[in-house]
């Protein structure tokens, strides 16, 4: 297959970034991104966060519970550490592995090697560890991270067949999450499904006219031809990478979510408008990386 350019997944040398709290979820997700960094010949960059570590001698039996509580914390980091780096090795035993213990918070570290990474990726366990919490350092790092970052969910995700599937508005915001997935199909050789709703329907009224009323052909008509027009350069470019098209009338989220079943990737922006109305990590993709059945990738503007 014809090589193509990674246009939204920077340089050459950036790493594949995963971040690693010891949860279940995190431990998928450092084998999906073991094997998405093997695939590409980029490195693994494990993270791991916790605790201000005290430093120096004890001078109160206070001091002293506090310095071995912290000891404590410190050496749970390092078999943490450990066992995700012993999880990707066991992936992709080819891959090479970097490791980084840090002291700081989570999401802030997270956010700022995303600047440089290929990709950053979380798993998801809620309520079991800080990475994996989906209130806190999840929707932290997918609403403020830069480039793409992907969410880890479903059963055997690193073993999918299916399509990647990109969810498409009528917004210039959106562009980064319609490069990205075709550049993710070109990459795994698989088809590409783009699904356009082309508004946020949600009531049998619509504008304070019924549904039946309303001229629906024609704008299902309009709404096929601007997805098109979305899709055609990028078609151009990766000639490679069959596009099926899919044009709703409202039910963004539902379709994509249907999608997630038998996909292997779906990909959508971090806010939008028209059918993904009010997209920053509060609708369609927020509901997305909580409930989708395959990995998602959520794309910046950046």
């Amino acid at each position: 297959m014809t090589q193509h350019s990674e246009t939204p997944h920077r340089d050459a040398d950036a790493a594949v970034v995963v971040g690693a709290d010891g949860s279940p979820g995190s431990i998928a997700a450092v084998r999906w991104a073991a094997r998405t960094a093997a695939d590409r010949g980029r490195t693994l960059h494990i993270v791991h966060c916790t605790g201000p570590i005290t430093e120096g001698t004890p001078r109160s039996a206070y001091d002293a519970f506090i310095y071995a509580t912290m000891q404590d914390l410190e050496h749970a980091a390092e078999k943490v550490v450990a066992t995700a780096r012993e999880a990707a090795r066991e992936a992709a035993p080819e891959v090479t592995v970097t490791t980084e213990l840090t002291h700081g918070n989570p999401a802030k570290t997270l956010i700022a090697a995303s600047a440089h990474a290929h990709l950053v990726v979380l798993g998801t366990t809620a309520g079991a560890g800080a990475i994996a919490h989906l209130g806190s350092t999840l929707l932290a790092v997918t609403s403020h991270a830069h480039g793409a970052v992907v969410v880890v969910r479903g059963p055997e995700p690193d073993r999918r067949s299916g399509p990647v599937v990109v969810g498409v508005d009528s917004s210039s915001v959106g562009e980064s999450a319609v490069v990205a997935a075709f550049a993710e199909a070109a990459l795994r050789g698989v088809d590409l499904v783009a699904v356009h709703a082309w508004s946020d329907l949600s009531r049998s009224e619509y504008g304070g006219s019924g549904y039946l009323s309303l001229p629906i052909d024609a704008f299902e008509t309009g709404e096929a031809a601007l997805l098109a027009e979305r899709l055609a350069g990028w078609s151009e470019r990766f000639p490679d990478v069959t596009v099926r098209r899919e044009v709703e009338v409202f039910g963004a989220r539902e379709r994509l979510a249907e999608w997630s079943k038998t996909a292997q990737l779906v990909v959508v922006g971090s806010r939008g408008r028209g059918g993904f109305h009010g997209l920053l990590l509060g609708s369609t993709s927020n509901w997305l990386v909580q409930h989708a059945e395959c990995p998602v990738m959520v794309t910046h503007h950046d």
